[in-house]
C-alpha cells in the first residue's frame, strides 16, 4: 500500500505512474520525472491517492517543475516540431519508403532521435546526413515495428476503449491465429487485427481459460466413447424389448442389440437370427 501520481507527458497520452514522494502536486501542475535522458517535464493527470497495490520499485518524482524548467520543455516541444517538418520533407526528397513516426530530443546531450517504419531496409545514410546540417545536432534513425507504431500514436480499438499498447501494456506477448481459432472467432482478418494490422492482443487475455475448457471438454469426451452412458444403454435396452420379433432385423436393430449388451458387434447379425428364431418358438404348443 502506497501513495501513488499519474502523469503524462502529452494531452490524453499514456498514463505512467510515479511515488509522489515528499511532493503533492494537484491536478493540471507540471511536475518532473526522471528519464534516461535526464528529467522531463509532465503533466499531473491525478493527484497523489492511496492504493492497496505495492509501491515497491516505482519511480519517485523528481518535484514540481520551475519557470526554467518550463521554459526548457516549450523549447524541446518546439525542437521536435521542427525536426517532425524537416524530416518528412527531406523524406520525400529522398524517395524513401518510409514513415517518420516520432521525434524524442534530448537536450542534455543535444540529439534528436527519429523514429520510423518501413517495410524493407531503407538505406538512409544521405538522409541523416542532410538532417543533421538541417537541424544543426546529431541525428539518430531507429526502425520501429508496427506495432510499436500503434503504442506511440496511440487510438481506439474495436472494444470502443484506447489501445492496449498505448495505455498499459508493457510488452507484447506472441499472439497466433490458434488463439482466434479456439475462441470460436471468425477468421476474418477486419475482426481479429489491431490498428497496427496484427492480430488483436487481447487475444491472449482469455486463451488460458478458452485452453483449460478444452482440455477438459477433451476428457469428458474420450471418457463418454469409452464408456456408454446408462441413459443411452437403457432407452436400447426399451427399444430392444418393444420390438416384435418379426421386425427384429436391420441396422437399427443390430446397433439397438450392441447398446443393451445383448451381443457384440462382430457376432451381431448370426446371434440376432438364433435370439428371433428362439423368441418366435416360445409359448407355442408341441405337436401331439
Amino acid at each position: 500500500m502506497g501513495l501513488v501520481v499519474a502523469v503524462s507527458f502529452t494531452r490524453h497520452g499514456r498514463l505512467h505512474y510515479l511515488d509522489p514522494g515528499p511532493y503533492a502536486p494537484s491536478v493540471g501542475d507540471k511536475v518532473l520525472v526522471p528519464t534516461e535522458g535526464g528529467t522531463e517535464v509532465a503533466e499531473c493527470i491525478w493527484a497523489a491517492e492511496w492504493i492497496s497495490d505495492d509501491t515497491t520499485g516505482l519511480p519517485v518524482l523528481a518535484g514540481l517543475a520551475g519557470p526554467a524548467d518550463l521554459e526548457r520543455d516549450a523549447d524541446n516541444r518546439r525542437r521536435k516540431a521542427q525536426a517532425r517538418v524537416a524530416a518528412k520533407r527531406l523524406v520525400r526528397e529522398h524517395g524513401l519508403a518510409m514513415k517518420v513516426v516520432a521525434i524524442d530530443v534530448l537536450d542534455r546531450s543535444t540529439t534528436t532521435i527519429v523514429y520510423f517504419t518501413a517495410d524493407g531496409r531503407i538505406d538512409f545514410r544521405a538522409l541523416v546526413s542532410d538532417l543533421a546540417r538541417t537541424l544543426d545536432c546529431r541525428v539518430e534513425l531507429r526502425s520501429i515495428s508496427a506495432r510499436d507504431d500503434a503504442k506511440v500514436q496511440g487510438g481506439i480499438g474495436p472494444c470502443g476503449r484506447d489501445t492496449c499498447c498505448s495505455s498499459f501494456l508493457k510488452d507484447f506477448e506472441p499472439v497466433t491465429l490458434r488463439m482466434a481459432k479456439d475462441q470460436g472467432l471468425a477468421l476474418d482478418p477486419l475482426r481479429i487485427s489491431g490498428a497496427c494490422g496484427k492480430l488483436l492482443c487481447c487475444l491472449k487475455y482469455e486463451n488460458p481459460l478458452y485452453a483449460k475448457y478444452l482440455s477438459r471438454a477433451r476428457r469428458s469426451a474420450r471418457r463418454s466413447r469409452a464408456a456408454p452412458s446408462s441413459d443411452r444403454t437403457c432407452r436400447a435396452t426399451r427399444s430392444l424389448s418393444a420390438t416384435p420379433p418379426a421386425a427384429r432385423k436391420g441396422a437399427a436393430w443390430r446397433r439397438c442389440a450392441v447398446l443393451a449388451g445383448r451381443t457384440t458387434p462382430a457376432r451381431t447379425s448370426t446371434t440376432l437370427t438364433d435370439a428371433a428364431r428362439r423368441l418366435s418358438s416360445v409359448g407355442r404348443a408341441p405337436h401331439s
